[in-house]
């Protein structure tokens, strides 16, 4: 044997005695017992108060960064054990097992979990379901339904909560919109708080500074935010406000209908009477066209597929990418594009190829994936709204036992308890602001909320703080305060 194989020999025991032999049946063991602990099949016992999701799709891809933000356990079901391994090498905790085994959810302690999520099919998240209650009749159990349908036989299957996420993409864009009567569009609700954005457009608040405004004196409404095409700013009280702006307004319900009654009057779009344009005619689309009926906004759908055409007089049949059909949709004069096919990359297409027709148009777009929403931004969107940080925001809310809040994409309204770095601090000294772009839209003391509180009160250590700011503003508030 040479010298440099006496060495080898002596140095790991796992090497074979002799030359020649297959060293893979020395280290086989050593490997696979190494990979088991990556992608192990059951969670160690006296586990509890973990999420399990039960797929690793773009709304649970989301919902990930949400708990781990929150410092949230979880632990994600993968069927295929080389999957498993590549998904946990990303960081995530993984689990190998079937989902339609009861044995699966006995293994991950399903009993002692704090919610288990089923966002795949409809059929198969039925059957996840009935699986689920198998085991443990308690546990919250959150599905998603792609067909109307589906609802009552989630709900009938075990489901505690079944989310539409289309129908909530759907009103969602529609809100946003500016067209018809350009009421105040409501965003989220926590008890009596009450936060809506309206257009500055048309009013006499376009050229004030927000100080000048004086809308928390006079109206009680605080602006917590301003839409500059599509990029959320937090104001201060020197910020101007142009004709393009969309104001994040925060207040309790009585002092936003105030707001709406005095601006309402300036806000009549001259528009009114041309449609606005919904490319796309699938679900979201529908959904969008639904909404505007209810406002009375009018409306067309730009539709390539024939079979999905369906009232004639509020169809255009041809390609969004072909002059000759948008000029059908009457694209010179329309006040408003929604672009809501499910493919991200047509979406930033038709995008791009809207905005160099009208520069002046407001463009809304959905996006299915985040990682797409900031090149829909720089392809001329104004508004853009994820599939799934959607839908991952709805399951937390839920999750956190709160009423699904409907945030827009990258504005986000939190509440916790008040830090000890923040106990005995006025809101102005706090810096909370200054340090994380967040605004305290309300506190609430011994079950009494207090919207747009004085910021000269001292936080004290009983507070519950209530938040609003951008996903990356909350991610720093819980850094900076030591959450």
């Amino acid at each position: 044997m040479p010298p440099w194989a006496c060495a080898m020999e002596s140095f790991s025991p796992f090497l074979p005695t002799r030359l020649g032999e297959d060293p893979k049946f020395f280290f086989a063991p050593w490997i696979e017992a190494e990979s088991q602990s990556r992608a192990p099949r059951e969670l160690p016992p006296g586990t509890k108060g973990h999420v399990i999701l039960t797929g690793y799709d773009a709304i649970s891809m989301a919902l990930v960064e949400k708990l781990k933000d929150y410092k949230r356990g979880y632990v994600v079901i993968c069927e295929d054990f080389k999957r498993a391994l590549e998904l946990y090498d990303t960081g995530g905790p993984m689990a190998v097992g079937n989902i339609d085994d009861r044995e699966t959810y006995r293994k991950l302690r399903v009993e002692n979990a704090s919610l288990v999520v089923a966002t795949q099919r409809d059929e198969i998240n039925t059957n996840i379901t009935l699986m689920v209650r198998e085991v443990d009749e308690k546990v919250p159990i959150i599905t998603t339904a792609e067909s109307p349908y589906s609802m009552d036989i989630l709900s009938l299957a075990g489901s505690s909560k079944v989310l539409q996420i289309y129908d909530i993409l759907g009103r969602s864009l529609a809100g946003w919109t500016m067209a018809g009567d350009c009421r105040a569009n409501i965003i989220g609700r926590f008890d009596g708080l009450v936060i809506a954005e309206f257009p500055a457009a048309g009013t006499p608040l376009v050229g004030k500074t927000i100080a000048e405004s004086k809308l928390r004196e006079n109206m009680g409404v605080t602006v917590v935010g301003i839409w500059k095409r599509g990029n959320l700013h937090i104001p201060v009280p020197g910020t101007v406000i142009s004709r393009t702006n969309i104001l994040v307004l925060a207040g309790s319900a009585e002092a936003m209908s105030s707001y709406e009654e005095v601006y309402f009057f300036y806000h009549i779009c001259k528009q009114a009477g041309d449609p606005v344009l919904i490319v796309g005619g699938g679900r979201v689309g529908n959904t969008i066209a639904e909404r505007f009926k209810e406002r009375e906004i009018p409306y067309l759908i730009i539709e390539k597929n024939p079979r999905k055409a369906q009232e004639a007089e509020s169809y255009v049949l041809g390609d969004a990418a072909n002059i000759e059909t948008l000029k059908k949709a009457w694209i010179e004069k329309a006040p408003a594009a929604l672009i809501t096919t499910h493919d991200d990359a047509t979406n930033i297409y038709l995008t791009k190829y809207l905005r160099s027709l009208r520069p002046d148009m407001q463009i809304i777009s959905r996006a299915n994936l985040d990682r797409n929403v900031s090149t829909l931004h720089r392809a001329g969107a104004d508004f853009v709204m994820s599939y799934s940080s959607l839908g991952a925001n709805a399951i937390f809310n839920f999750l956190e036992k709160e009423d699904a809040l409907m945030l827009a994409e990258g504005l986000t309204l939190f509440h916790l308890k008040a830090p000890a770095s923040l106990v005995g601090k006025s809101l102005t000294l706090s810096r909370i602001r200054e340090e994380t772009g967040c605004s305290v839209v309300a506190l609430r003391v011994n079950g009494v909320l207090s919207i747009n509180p004085d910021p000269n009160v001292a936080i004290g250590e009983n507070a519950e703080l209530i938040l609003m700011g951008s996903l990356e503003g909350e991610r720093k508030f819980l850094r900076v305060f030591g959450v």
